[in-house]
């Protein structure tokens, strides 16, 4: 009996492993249903439990605020930015085609809500990993090479001089 528990754990742990290496895969590869599926998981699922403390401080995640750009309506997104000197870095995962990012690149601006602070940002702009990688810092470079994250939103904080 003790044998076949083993064998079924086994079993389950194989399997886990084997899901796991084609999840990746399939993100890095960029496999539009995968990517519709975990975008969809996210917002159902992920988002809300994030936007519980995205933003405070010590949180992993912040929050932009921003419009719809056919509603007019205010949307809060939890996202995973990097603070540089002049704004924000942001990792996009999904590549290009979120809505949130659509409203920002639209309206030019937006409210980023980071370590409890609130930061008016303007000029969005889509840049590749080679000019964003610079700006993160090295440890969590790793993990957006794994996924083979290669665009990125930047933003400038309003009031800065270009």
């Amino acid at each position: 009996m003790w044998q076949r528990v083993g064998q079924l754990f086994s079993g389950i742990a194989v399997a886990l492993v084997v899901a796991s290496v084609v999840f990746m895969l399939a993100m890095r590869s960029k496999s539009p249903p995968v990517l519709k599926a975990v975008r969809r998981f996210n917002r159902s699922f992920t988002n809300p439990r994030a936007m519980e403390t995205a933003g405070q401080p010590g949180a992993y995640a912040s929050v932009i605020r921003h419009v719809g750009r056919t509603s007019g309506t205010a949307y809060e997104t939890p996202i995973g930015p990097f603070p540089t000197d002049e704004g924000f870095v942001i990792p996009l995962p999904y590549g290009t085609t979120p809505d949130w990012l659509k409203n920002v690149e639209r309206a030019g601006s937006a409210t980023i809500i980071s370590e409890g602070t609130y930061h008016q940002v303007d000029e969005p702009q889509i840049i590749d990993a080679k000019q964003a990688l610079s700006s993160i810092p090295h440890e969590s470079q790793r993990s957006l090479r794994w996924f083979n994250v290669d665009e990125f939103l930047t933003v400038r904080r309003v009031g800065l001089d270009s």
